[in-house]
């Protein structure tokens, strides 16, 4: 069985145009990843690839958890969360199927989190500008204005707080109450960053090149930006009120 510290947590609905290439460019890299695919029930065979190639040839580092319907990306990926906890990865990413994340940006996140001194690793939009690329302008204002405002609400230091490529060290997640995760679109990686951060972890930043998808559908909406411009508020109220707190470890 290939080994590896590492886990790569790619949510799907209908990516059949991207999810083998996506796979193939992990599993391409030096360094040794699995990824665990979350499919939210996709009509259109996304699942049936992915369990195609575990039998075929990835048995020992893909996986796959099917879901009944779409249950909203946060959902998703606190599912995957705890599937990792339940093993023995150290680091757990978060990467989008549609290659809009560079697969050759993983290691440069791992370093940020083995040898960089982070406790989460942001592949940011915003650290050295505007690095997006295709994107309609006005959804590069949107979302650079979201950050933009997210930090003057919540004070958080980083700049891309909206970001869904991500590195977490396995004692954040363990010390984050998942269960106590309220947001499923946009909001949901703003209140992970921000309770990570009110946590007192170290929240870095490395500069990433963002590139709109070339195959398949968006599945970005108007109320996933709505949801999060109201968060925040609650994300603040929250934090103001002493409610963000460690997960309370039940013994066993």
């Amino acid at each position: 069985m290939t080994q590896s510290d590492s886990i790569v947590i790619i949510p799907t609905y209908n990516e059949k145009e991207n999810i083998e290439n996506i796979i193939r460019a992990v599993f391409g890299l030096e360094k040794a990843f699995h990824i665990l695919i979350i499919d939210d029930g996709s009509p259109d065979g996304t699942a049936d690839i992915v369990k195609r190639l575990m039998a075929e040839e990835f048995s020992d580092r893909l996986f796959i958890v099917e879901r009944s319907g779409k249950l909203g990306l946060g959902t998703a990926y606190i599912a995957g969360f705890k599937w990792a906890l339940e093993r023995d990865y150290e680091y757990i990413f978060e990467m989008d199927a549609d290659f809009s994340h560079d697969p050759n940006d993983l290691p440069r996140l791992y370093e940020a989190v083995t040898t960089g001194g982070g406790d989460v690793a942001v592949g940011s939009r915003y650290l050295t500008g505007v690095n997006v690329v295709n994107w309609p302008m006005g959804r590069v204002l949107m979302s650079y204005y979201a950050s933009k405002y997210v930090r003057l609400i919540t004070g958080i230091p980083t700049h891309d707080t909206t970001a869904g490529f991500v590195c977490y060290r396995r004692k954040v997640l363990e010390t984050i109450d998942l269960d106590n995760i309220r947001f499923k679109g946009y909001a949901f990686q703003i209140e992970m960053k921000f309770t990570a951060y009110k946590l007192g972890f170290n929240v870095k930043e490395v500069s990433v090149i963002f590139v709109n998808r070339q195959l398949g559908t968006s599945k970005m909406s108007g109320g996933i930006f709505g949801e999060a411009l109201f968060g925040v508020m609650r994300l603040r109220w929250a934090s103001m009120t002493g409610k963000i707190k460690p997960r309370q470890k039940t013994s066993s």
